[in-house]
């Protein structure tokens, strides 16, 4: 009977790893990443605010151009008049008149005023770009700690669940050996404790899993189905010095925020074009007509110049301010360099831990093995107790459980790193998705085109597509 129940406990133990059934259909982490990307409301929203900075441009770009108006008008007059002289005389008049014009002015010269607007306008464009790339960034991170964590959890059921059938099993064997007198009541007790604290475990598995796949679906905006193998770790700088320098140098955050100095310098160069004076160039023609045929022809041109004296102080006061908005910038690009760094280290750092952990658990799990073979031998001829027996299980399961925590966490890692060195983009990881062009909209917009020109129209179906 002793022996019988060993051999079930080993072969059963030997089998325990979790296994998880992939499937033909079973999605890689590529193809979620591509429904992410695909399905993601976040990246509209940013794309969105992109089309706005666009638009930022072509308003500035039309104050350099002139401005061309019309007006028209009709009035009808009517005049009734008494003469109170000694002769009285009545007499009643009336008249039409009817009037059309247009009107034209261009700004030959404003200090530069508009000229520096528009720079500052394509300096924010540059900058929102790279706040889109930080977002896509972040959904494709989310999306692999989304994938990596229902992996983790389906892992969890699936040895949680063995540990409760292994523990049944030694359950009945106690029971068998308790009926001839091989063990006490007290042994039988022991393996009554560990089943219920066992499926007490796995519920709490299931329960986690539950979360994280309400998770998937909130982030990859489907159910999660069968997921496969999450392939090759991405290629990684070598050092924790080398993922710094390639951190603040290529992360969209920092590339954004030298843009929003360049702007804020163009703001300031534009706040001081306000002391300048401005030169404009207006023409107006006109045409009138009366009753009886009687019309009129009109036209003029002219030349005015006009610059300030005293502003109440509002002048020199934007100046100020828009120089301390560039200091502030500037303050920020240091701040977010030391941010970078640290982040870039510590990601490193993370993913160094994780690695260490991956490869100790594998150790662990090996160790612990031998352990609980040896632990089974020696209860055999009653060296071991069933307590040492089972608390062996115990450690060997423990083993097994953080070596799929460990390898979920050095595959988040290693992203995170990918995310802090500015590289976790569709197009460094080439994935198989519609890529979204900022230049095809912009180009559009930027000479800020008429809604009846060319132009206009083929801007009109470029955002009818993509509100589709």
């Amino acid at each position: 009977m002793i022996k019988k129940f060993y051999k079930i406990v080993a072969v059963v133990m030997i089998v325990a790893c979790p296994l998880i059934p992939q499937l033909a259909n079973a999605e890689s982490l590529r193809q979620v990443m591509v429904k992410a990307y695909n399905n993601s409301g976040l990246l509209e929203q940013n794309r969105a605010l992109l089309r706005v900075a666009d638009e930022d441009v072509a308003v500035a770009a039309s104050f350099l151009r002139g401005v061309l108006g019309w007006s028209a008008s009709i009035e009808r007059n009517k005049v009734q008049a008494l003469n109170s002289s000694s002769v009285r005389q009545e007499t009643d008049t009336a008249s039409t008149e009817a009037s059309v014009g247009l009107n034209a002015s261009i700004t030959l010269y404003d200090g530069g005023q508009n000229r520096f607007a528009v720079a500052a306008a394509k300096e924010a464009v540059l900058s929102t770009r790279q706040k889109l790339v930080s977002v896509e960034q972040m959904v494709l991170f989310t999306t692999v700690q989304a994938f990596m964590e229902v992996r983790r959890e389906r892992k969890y059921v699936a040895l949680r669940k063995n540990n409760v059938r292994v523990i049944q099993e030694e359950l009945k064997a106690a029971k068998d050996r308790f009926e001839v007198g091989e063990v006490t009541k007290t042994d039988v007790a022991l393996a009554e404790a560990r089943l219920a604290a066992s499926v007490s475990s796995l519920a709490s598995a299931k329960g986690s899993l539950a979360q994280a796949e309400e998770v998937y679906k909130q982030t990859i905006g489907d159910p999660a189905g069968s997921l496969s193998e999450p392939g090759k770790l991405p290629q990684l700088p070598s050092s924790s010095l080398a993922t710094k320098k390639a951190s603040v140098q290529n992360h969209p955050d920092i590339i954004s925020i030298q843009h929003d100095i360049k702007q804020a310098e163009f703001n300031m160069k534009r706040a001081g074009g306000a002391f300048k004076p401005s030169v404009k160039l207006s023409t107006l023609l006109g045409y009138t007509e009366q009753e009886a045929d009687d019309f009129q022809r009109s036209g003029s041109i002219s030349l005015s110049a006009s610059g300030p004296i005293y502003s109440g102080g509002r002048t020199p006061a934007l100046l100020r301010k828009a120089r301390a908005q560039r200091d502030a910038q500037r303050s920020g690009l240091h701040l977010t360099r030391l941010k970078l760094e640290q982040e870039a280290g510590s990601a490193f750092a993370l993913l160094q831990m994780a690695k260490a952990g991956r490869k100790a658990s594998e150790e662990q799990i090996s160790a612990s093995r031998v352990a609980f073979e040896g632990v089974r031998e020696e209860a055999k001829v009653g060296a071991r107790t069933t307590l040492d027996v089972l608390n062996a299980e115990q450690e060997l399961l423990d083993a097994q459980a953080g070596l799929i925590s460990a390898e979920a966490d050095e595959f988040i890692a290693a992203y995170r790193v990918l995310v802090q060195v500015g590289k976790l983009t569709v197009d460094h990881l080439n994935l198989p998705v519609q890529r979204y062009d900022p230049l095809e909209y912009y180009n559009f917009v930027e000479s800020a085109p008429t809604s009846m020109s060319n132009r206009g129209k083929k801007l009109d179906q470029i955002l009818k597509a993509i509100s589709k």
